[in-house]
């Protein structure tokens, strides 16, 4: 299985990712071995995750996310379906 994942900072701010293994990323994010931008933010809380069979689907939505603004994130973040429905609505 493949994740996308959101993990909020110890300064607030949010950083967005992929893995296959959810579990083993987050420790290596608390533990400094992860991305860089999360090694002087630690440590880090896993607040929104989404699975996907392929790697490439993964990867593709980690990018989609990226795009996101801080609001939007948010917004996946607590569960409102406006952002679901903004991400159909651009790819018509």
């Amino acid at each position: 299985m493949n994740y996308t994942y959101i993990v909020e900072c110890s300064d607030g701010t949010f950083y967005t990712g992929w893995t296959n293994d959810l579990d083993r990323r987050i420790a290596a994010h608390n533990s400094g071995k992860g991305a860089k931008y999360t090694k002087t933010r630690r440590p880090v809380t896993l607040v929104y995750y989404e699975m996907f069979e392929a790697k490439e689907e993964a990867m593709r939505r980690e990018y989609e996310i990226k795009q996101y603004s801080r609001r939007q994130k948010e917004k996946l973040i607590d569960g409102n379906d406006q952002v679901f429905s903004e991400r159909q609505t651009e790819r018509r």
